[in-house]
């Protein structure tokens, strides 16, 4: 509750306000709604005055989408609204394009630029394992073009060297398999039914972008599940009284937590 307005974060992440409403699949912290987002949002109609959700869309199918965004437009109030955060395509593209011009042309840095632009729109899309292109790149001894992909990213770590935890259904099924088992299964990937499996054990477990959107596509589908008069806004810009002081798409110092996000908000309508 945020002066008697009701606040929501889905698929919260590490990222969430105490004073709002915070829903994920895995608890990141004390307060945290677990639940599985793909069974439908847990709250009553017409029940928030804003729903927000980051880097959230982009990992659902899109066989599944309107219904994730209808969920959203069911639980806001008339006159709610709806903020949502992915990644950019637009921007993605129109520095691929101009980064491949410039490799083109023998710059060497662009040359890097250029492929981590590509890691970008392809490898969360069609990796099969934790350990993918990108994680191989993010935790090279040197990353050549550093500066450019925190600019694009803003700040990360070097990642484990273990996988990251199975999640939902997955990790119910990892808990149910006995460790000698999972261990042949891991040393006959060679055997195609094996190495479908283990894809596919992957590709279910929420890691994936299944989609990316622009200003025009996420507007398109923004008025489709029923809102009105979406705009793009910045990290900072917002109809969401004190959005800043929340300190969900910016950093307690004013830096943009993912500079390569697009900001989009729209409303229900009034009556």
């Amino acid at each position: 509750m945020t002066g008697g307005m009701q606040y929501v974060n889905l698929g919260c992440g590490q990222r969430y306000h105490p004073r709002w409403i915070n829903i994920d699949l895995v608890s990141s912290g004390p307060g945290v709604i677990v639940h599985d987002l793909s069974r439908g949002i847990p709250l009553p109609d017409a029940s928030c005055d804003v729903v927000y959700h980051s880097h959230v869309l982009e990992h659902i199918r899109r066989s599944e989408v309107m219904a994730f965004m209808k969920g959203c437009y069911r639980i806001l109030k008339p006159g709610g609204i709806l903020r949502v955060a992915v990644p950019d395509l637009e921007r993605i593209c129109r520095l691929y394009l101009e980064k491949l011009e410039q490799a083109l042309a023998g710059d060497l840095s662009s040359a890097h630029d250029y492929h981590w632009l590509l890691l970008e729109l392809y490898d969360q899309t069609v990796r099969e394992h934790w350990r993918s292109d990108m994680w191989v790149y993010l935790n090279s001894n040197s990353i050549p073009n550093e500066a450019f992909v925190r600019e694009r990213i803003g700040d990360f770590k070097r990642a484990s060297s273990t996988p990251p935890a199975p999640v939902g259904l997955v990790k119910k099924a990892a808990r149910a398999a006995r460790p000698p088992v999972k261990w042949l299964l891991e040393h006959l990937l060679w055997l195609k039914p094996v190495r479908a499996w283990a894809i596919g054990r992957f590709r279910l477990s929420g890691e994936l972008h299944q989609w990316m959107y622009d200003r025009y596509s996420l507007g398109e589908l923004m008025k489709a599940a029923g809102f009105q008069h979406p705009i793009q806004q910045s990290a900072t810009r917002s109809l969401i009284a004190d959005w800043t002081s929340f300190n969900l798409d910016t950093l307690p110092d004013g830096r943009v937590y993912k500079p390569d996000s697009l900001f989009m908000e729209a409303s229900k309508p009034a009556s």
